[in-house]
């Protein structure tokens, strides 16, 4: 009985020891981990260090191929074509096929100076008439200048806009037998203005080779009126020089 008595006794005081260093440690411990919270914003921001590095290495990559594809100060076309032609005032239009050549001086990535020279090659009806000549030949050419802009460019494609003028000649009595192209219902052969307008996109194959394709508005005047004709030329782009 009297041990057990001490053996109470004893117990009392221990109890309220250990239950006081178990509090201490518990907070000891806590004030760490609560010290430790605002580690996750540097982290977070570490981060997104990491990513805007990653986005300007990329940007930097980007702006480097756009510099190689596009600093070139010459740009040589080779190609064809395809247009809707009124060859006289009173016949219908005709498919009229085009060999394209064209050379472009840039003076920056985005703005040149074309000269292109074309030729248009087709085949009219001018109906039944006296001569027996029904589907004569026709051909005109082009020679035009005027300026560029590559108003969007991408290492791998790219768009541009062009307005060009000049000299248009048409040969329309080659294929007549002698008779006079009027007679036939043809514009007489002349020399008149011609004007461009065209949208063009590129596809780069390597940054000194592309492939075009052009939608076209070529105005010109034979005889008395003014023929809107729509098409659209295709080829190569080769690109050479330094700046």
């Amino acid at each position: 009985m009297y041990s057990f008595r001490r053996f109470a006794f004893v117990l009392a005081l221990v109890l309220p020891a250990v239950s006081v260093a178990w509090s201490q440690e518990s907070s000891s411990s806590s004030a760490p981990a609560a010290q430790a919270q605002p580690a996750a914003p540097a982290e977070t921001q570490g981060q997104q260090s990491v990513q805007a590095r990653i986005r300007a290495r990329r940007e930097q990559r980007r702006a480097q191929a756009i510099r190689d594809t596009y600093g070139h100060p010459y740009e040589a076309f080779v190609g064809g074509g395809y247009m809707r032609f009124k060859p006289g005032p009173n016949l219908q239009k005709v498919t009229m096929y085009s060999w394209d050549t064209a050379l472009t001086r840039y003076y920056s990535e985005k703005l040149g100076v074309t000269a292109d020279v074309r030729g248009y090659y087709g085949t009219t009806f001018v109906g039944l008439n006296q001569f027996g000549l029904t589907k004569p030949s026709i051909s005109t050419y082009t020679f035009m200048g005027g300026p560029t802009y590559r108003f969007y460019a991408r290492p791998r494609y790219s768009f541009s806009a062009r307005a060009l003028g000049g000299l248009a000649t048409g040969n329309f009595s080659g294929d007549t037998n002698g008779f006079k192209p009027k007679a036939l219902g043809l514009y007489s052969d002349s020399n008149t203005y011609a004007l461009n307008g065209g949208l063009v996109g590129e596809t780069n194959v390597t940054t000194n080779l592309s492939l075009r394709l052009s939608g076209d508005f070529l105005a010109t005047g034979f005889g008395s009126d003014t023929q809107n004709n729509f098409g659209f030329t295709y080829g190569f782009v080769y690109r050479f020089g330094k700046q």
